[in-house]
């Protein structure tokens, strides 16, 4: 059969590699809709939760799930869906993702009770960790050109890091005009447009000799991701419980037991070559080390603009993508020059050096520094697609095509593990700064958060309420100013780890003659 993606040939020897046509990017553009939607669905209920809770009056545990199980589910199941795509089709498996997900979004939109909505929300995850995977494999196929790939990797970076900004303001504006239930119905328009023109566009693909499936991994891979992510993601706001620090070490012990059997099985969830391939390594700890300053930083942006600068949670959220509006062009154009012969490493290097300068930026705000946050926060986030453009593009033009598939996932596993990371380390060190500069004679609530000391300041009269609340804010930025300036080190360090590791790390064209057997079937 002929291939639906075919393309002519670029010019020069025999098996040079096909460059993509007009049908591939069209195509790219179907592929940003699920990743847009995915990256979303982080964020998304941000504004709809006072809703949620006056509707369905959820309990306290309850509500954190409505929160969370969705991220626990995507993180957890993101290696196997990975392993899973290459076994049995990416467009498969991305076109059923894109059915559930759907399907999970109508459900949520009209759910009546608590139990309903976390049910709705947990296949939601299922169906984005079959989504996320899947368009950067196919993504793969498609771009076989190092150029033209580099360019629709950075293309991807920039709609995955824009989604879960453009999130939280769509939920502001859905919510304050419709119902609740709509943030969850903007799904439906764009999995319908993807199963309509998915099976038309994107070629299927996978590994033409999978081998027999690991099964006992997946439970075994869930059993070292979701306790590590479960316990970095409580450590911000109550601390090194010890039931956080049990969590993360009772994951670390799977995380051993899921290595040694990877490396003794015969067809492992995760094959050992995979991570042997010169760059995929490092470009996995470099991509981890990139999510902690980004997550990390986000934890207090946010918080700063409502709770130290006072603004509604639409205005900030509408604030807050002042920032987003040159990363849409910082990985492109990083791509570009890479691709006129700028070298790696060096790029790499840059975006680290520009998110270190946006935390050291960060290090100098006071509390009435609008501008000054804004600004730092977009130098941060332009490094860091910089950065995560270019390692995506590395990892994924260094791993084998049948195993695209879990190159994606391990890539995006270690985003998760990276964003947990930084909200726990950063935001531990900003908690521990503002409880020592919170007055001992403060009430208790005081000393936990920014929010439960506003709150305490707005039940005391006249000017003591006034003066508790000003040493908080200040209390606060100056934790954010001891939390930047470790990023800022962080990363300074990790730019020259890049430079070093990465230089001189050229990716190879496939050969038309090498492109997997499977991209070529409609």
């Amino acid at each position: 059969m002929t291939n639906p993606t075919s393309t002519t040939a670029s010019p020069g020897a025999e098996g040079a590699p096909v460059r993509a046509g007009r049908r591939e990017w069209t195509a790219l553009g179907v592929l940003m809709l699920p990743l847009l939607l995915v990256s979303m669905d982080v964020s998304v209920l941000y504004f709809a939760a006072p809703a949620i809770g006056a509707d369905l009056r959820p309990s306290g545990t309850q509500q954190l799930w409505i929160f969370d199980v969705y991220g626990f589910v995507l993180a957890g199941l993101l290696m196997t869906m990975g392993a899973l795509g290459d076994r049995i089709g990416r467009r498969r498996l991305l076109l059923a993702g894109a059915a559930a997900f759907g399907a999970a979004s109508l459900v949520a939109a009209y759910a009546d009770s608590a139990e309903t909505l976390i049910a709705a929300r947990a296949v939601l995850g299922v169906g984005g960790a079959t989504l996320m995977p899947s368009t950067m494999a196919l993504l793969r196929t498609m771009f076989t050109d190092p150029a033209q790939r580099a360019k629709a990797i950075g293309l991807w970076s920039g709609v995955m890091t824009g989604g879960i900004a453009l999130g939280s303001v769509m939920s502001g504006v859905l919510v304050e005009h419709f119902w609740w239930g709509s943030v969850f119905l903007v799904n439906l328009p764009a999995m319908a447009l993807l199963l309509v023109l998915g099976p038309v566009l994107l070629p299927e693909s996978r590994n033409p000799a999978p081998g027999r499936f690991d099964w006992p991994s997946v439970p075994l891979s869930m059993a070292a991701v979701l306790p590590v992510v479960y316990g970095l993601k409580g450590i911000p706001s109550e601390g090194w419980h010890p039931r956080y620090v049990v969590s993360v070490a009772v994951g670390l012990l799977f995380a051993a037991l899921l290595v040694r059997r990877q490396r003794a099985g015969d067809s492992p969830l995760i094959p050992p070559a995979l991570l042997r391939g010169r760059g995929f390594t490092p470009a996995l700890v470099l991509t981890l080390i990139s999510a902690f300053a980004v997550m990390g930083s986000a934890i207090f942006t946010t918080q700063y603009l409502q709770s130290v600068l006072g603004k509604s949670p639409l205005s900030a959220a509408l604030w807050s993508l002042l920032p987003s509006v040159l990363i849409g062009v910082a990985g492109p154009v990083t791509g570009h020059l890479v691709a006129r012969g700028a070298d790696r490493g060096y790029a790499v290097a840059t975006g680290f050096a520009f998110s270190a300068a946006g935390f050291t930026l960060l290090a100098f705000a006071g509390t009435h520094s609008l501008w000054l946050v804004l600004t730092a926060a977009g130098v941060l986030a332009c490094g860091a697609v910089m950065v995560m453009s270019q390692l995506t593009d590395l990892a994924m033009s260094t791993a084998p095509v049948d195993r695209a598939g879990t190159a994606s996932a391990l890539l995006e596993t270690a985003t998760e593990f990276g964003g947990a990371l930084g909200m726990a380390v950063l935001g531990s060190i900003g908690t521990a700064v503002y409880r020592r500069d919170i007055p001992f004679s403060a009430p208790a609530a005081a000393h936990e958060t920014l929010g439960g000391a506003l709150a305490v300041a707005g039940r005391l009269p006249g000017r003591a309420g006034d003066a508790l609340a000003a040493t908080a804010r200040e209390a606060f930025t100056h934790g954010m100013r001891g939390a930047a300036l470790a990023g800022a080190v962080l990363l300074a360090l990790a730019a020259l780890a890049a430079a070093g590791t990465l230089r001189r790390i050229h990716v190879r064209p496939a050969p038309a003659a090498e492109a997997e057997p499977e991209a070529r079937l409609a």
